[in-house]
């Protein structure tokens, strides 16, 4: 009897069981950044390892492309453009495509993401430096500029709801929204610059006036924005839609927030409500849309760029695929991939550092 007491005194002493603390590795996977970062690594394994595979079953390879050109262009045999092929790539489209798919890999863990095969002694970095700058330059201007525009386009319809003006905004918003973007560039082609002539789209082709020297000065300044003006435009208009759509419903939400509400009761004025409560807590969801869509600025510049005639890396992307360039395009599909994973993974660290809720949520799920 006496020996039960002392062990539930004993036990009492002791107090409740503690569970062991994690360990200190499974605390660093467990977080909510690292699990994350994690998840984007193996995104972009995940997609190099399809788009190696993927660009093989494109019918034909560069070096039958090349084999058609020379015969077609040149009229020499099959036999002697064959040799010249030979000679010039160093491709086997012959090789086991694990062979091909490992030796791939290993060169791209070391930095090596091989030469273009359409222009031998052109590596695929340097095709990637020489283009993207472009790109990014004409699709970040006009995401910019959208962005902007569509915020306070949606600010207004939202307070002025159910009025004119709220109507005319929303039906240009939902029509621009539902336009693609190549379909907005060939009415700007023919109706801009044929029909009107209001454009030299001869001129405005490329990304700067040939025999200018790119320098930091106003005039190169003023030659870049005139090439990249048409892209600009038409990228502009078809994404400014959908910012205003969203910003409108974001804000008649967020006007019906109790916040808002008592915020109104204290006699603030309506300049320091919108701006303060309604237009901060309003944006949010756009903030994440912004970083993600900056992720899409090489998937989307393709079709616009080669009507235009703009040479960014949409432009050398098109180029790729009808030279069956794999190196090219496997170079070019990777920065795809790691600019929207790194535009999500950016989205994702915005949105929880603005909205807190997002991380004790995470951590809840982990």
């Amino acid at each position: 009897m006496s020996g039960a007491v002392d062990t539930s005194a004993a036990k009492l002493i002791e107090g409740p069981a503690v569970e062991p603390r994690p360990s200190a590795v499974r605390r660093f996977f467990n977080a909510w950044l690292v699990r994350r970062v994690l998840k984007a690594v193996l995104t972009v394994f995940l997609v190099t390892t399809g788009t190696f595979f993927l660009v093989r079953l494109l019918p034909g390879n560069p070096v039958d492309t090349y084999i058609q050109t020379q015969i077609a262009q040149t009229g020499i045999s099959y036999e002697a453009a064959a040799a010249q092929a030979k000679n010039l790539f160093s491709l086997d489209p012959n090789e086991p495509l694990i062979v091909q798919y490992v030796h791939y890999m290993v060169n791209m863990l070391h930095g090596d993401f091989g030469n273009s095969l359409l222009s031998p002694g052109t590596s695929v970095a340097s095709v990637v430096k020489t283009y993207l700058p472009w790109t990014l330059f004409s699709v970040g201007v006009a995401t910019v500029f959208s962005f902007i525009i569509g915020i306070a386009a949606g600010m207004i319809m939202a307070y002025r709801r159910e009025s004119w003006i709220d109507h005319l905004l929303t039906s240009i918003g939902s029509l621009l929204h539902a336009i693609p973007n190549y379909i907005l560039a060939i009415l700007i082609v023919v109706f801009l610059g044929v029909k009107l002539q209001l454009f030299d789209l001869t001129q405005a082709r490329g990304s700067y006036t040939p025999g200018v020297t790119p320098s930091f000065s106003l005039s190169f300044l003023n030659d870049i924005f005139y090439h990249a003006f048409l892209p600009i435009l038409a990228y502009a208009l078809t994404t400014v839609g959908s910012w205003a759509l969203v910003m409108k419903s974001s804000t008649v939400e967020t006007l019906g927030e109790d916040y808002v509400t008592v915020a109104r009761a204290r006699g603030l004025s309506d300049s320091r409500i919108r701006t303060g409560y309604v237009g901060r807590n309003a944006v949010l969801p756009l903030f994440s849309q912004l970083a993600v869509s900056l992720g899409f600025v090489v998937g989307g510049s393709i079709f616009v760029e080669r009507i235009f005639g703009y040479q960014g890396i949409g432009f050398s992307l098109y180029n790729a695929v009808n030279g069956r360039d794999y190196a090219v395009l496997q170079g070019i599909f990777l920065v795809v991939t790691i600019s929207v994973v790194l535009a999500n993974l950016l989205a994702d660290v915005l949105y929880s550092r603005l909205d807190p809720r997002i991380r004790v949520q995470g951590k809840g799920k982990g």
